[in-house]
């Protein structure tokens, strides 16, 4: 644990201090683009944002309780609200990258509406123009947040990678269970040839024998002859049914497995079952989850199991031994493919407030893009909406842009 804290430690420390310590100029830009001013802005009736132009003034809030988010906005002259027909209202949104949306307003009770819903991020610089009582009244302002700027050095520094968001495969799995079994090819069991009685005995249950290596020595009880009972496959004596002196009387002597191949029985239910088959793709991991193995269905049991599963079997190269016979494991079955127009890696995903969000770059500007998220495997994840098709995004270290927001405390305005 302390191995893998340090270096993300360490380079958090080196990010705050290397982003923090700037030129005042960049460190005013950094802050606002964090959300420090909208903090310092002073607030309406309604809690929104209060800005003022000599004796007008106009309150925004993004209202988003039970409805997409909307700006409603509130009009005052010398402090005294001001009807809402009597305001001709227009905002202007810049996103970064330049885009840009344009709002119209009209009257509803003692506000004006937004005609436009406001999508996250709510990160823009608002332009406001206001036409009242034949004056015109202009404001801008930054709102941004989950926004952080880094330099391309910084970010080559520390490992910030990206890639254009586009098409995928995705693969569907099923998951299922079931047991590492003994290849039955790969077992030889032992008797005699000839009759007799047991002269000595080499081997005990688990030692390791190589193909051809003495396991006992018999005497012909017809021809009085000494012979050796040789092992007839290297493996893993299993069982060992003699002791010198005993009499060999046509019983199972010794039991070898050669377990470098297993079987993997999986169980396979009736809502499964008519997408599973021979070839099927597979990948089978132990109960603790410290090994997999890639494979494919060998065969389907044609009967079912009294809990109306039918057995899956997989054979698997177990060289290493990693796969126990009798152990339990977890198959996962390929069992469709999916081409998703838009996709991004899993390792690129992040939390931020109440979304799953990926950090979009645009020169040297990063921003969260909150997501909403449909199929998914181990290497992608489908994206149904937040993110266009084309935008590069950081797939790797992510972290270190959502800890430099947090650093700086954004926040949500409304």
């Amino acid at each position: 644990m302390i191995r893998t804290f340090k270096p993300v430690f360490y380079a958090l420390l080196i990010l705050t201090f290397t982003l923090g310590c700037t030129d005042s100029s960049h460190h005013s830009e950094h802050a606002d683009a964090h959300g420090h001013e909208q903090e310092e802005m002073p607030r309406g009736p309604h809690g929104g944002r209060y800005l003022t132009n000599n004796n007008f003034a106009m309150e925004l809030s993004i209202h988003e309780t039970g409805v997409p988010p909307e700006f409603r906005v509130w009009a005052y002259q010398n402090n005294q609200p001001v009807a809402p027909r009597e305001v001709d209202l227009n905002i202007t949104l810049t996103r970064l990258g330049g885009i840009q949306d344009h709002i119209s307003f009209a009257p509803q009770e003692d506000y004006l509406h937004g005609d436009t819903t406001v999508y996250e991020p709510h990160s823009f610089v608002v332009t406001i123009e206001a036409r009242h009582a034949g004056e015109t009244h202009r404001w801008t302002y930054d709102n941004f947040e989950g926004r952080t700027r880094i330099s391309p050095e910084m970010a080559q520094k520390f490992g910030l990678e990206t890639e254009l968001a586009g098409t995928a495969t995705i693969t569907e799995t099923t998951t299922v269970y079931g047991r590492v079994l003994a290849n039955q090819e790969l077992v030889r069991v032992v008797s005699a040839r000839f009759e007799g009685a047991v002269q000595s005995v080499d081997v005990a249950v688990g030692d390791q024998v190589q193909k051809g290596q003495s396991l006992a020595r018999v005497e012909s009880n017809q021809s009085l002859q000494s012979y050796t009972i040789n092992a007839p496959i290297s493996g893993v004596v299993t069982q060992r049914n003699v002791n010198p002196g005993e009499q060999t009387s046509g019983r199972k002597l010794f039991t070898i497995m050669d377990s470098s191949s297993v079987w993997v029985d999986l169980a396979v239910f009736p809502a499964d079952r008519a997408r599973i088959h021979a070839g099927t793709a597979a990948r089978v991991i132990d109960v603790k989850g410290n090994v997999s193995r890639e494979g494919e269905i060998a065969l389907m049991s044609t009967v079912a199991e009294p809990d109306q599963s039918v057995m899956a079997r997989l054979v698997l190269d177990n060289r290493d031994g990693a796969f126990v016979p009798g152990a339990f494991v977890k198959g996962e079955l390929e069992v469709a493919e999916h081409v998703v127009p838009l996709a991004v890696k899993r390792s690129a995903l992040q939390s931020f407030r109440d979304f799953t969000v990926v950090f979009a770059q645009i020169e040297d500007d990063y921003e969260v893009r909150m997501l909403e998220l449909g199929r998914q495997d181990d290497m992608w994840v489908e994206v149904l909406g937040g993110l266009q098709p084309g935008t590069r995004y950081v797939t790797s270290n992510s972290y270190l842009i959502k800890a430099d927001i947090e650093k700086a405390g954004a926040v949500h305005d409304h």
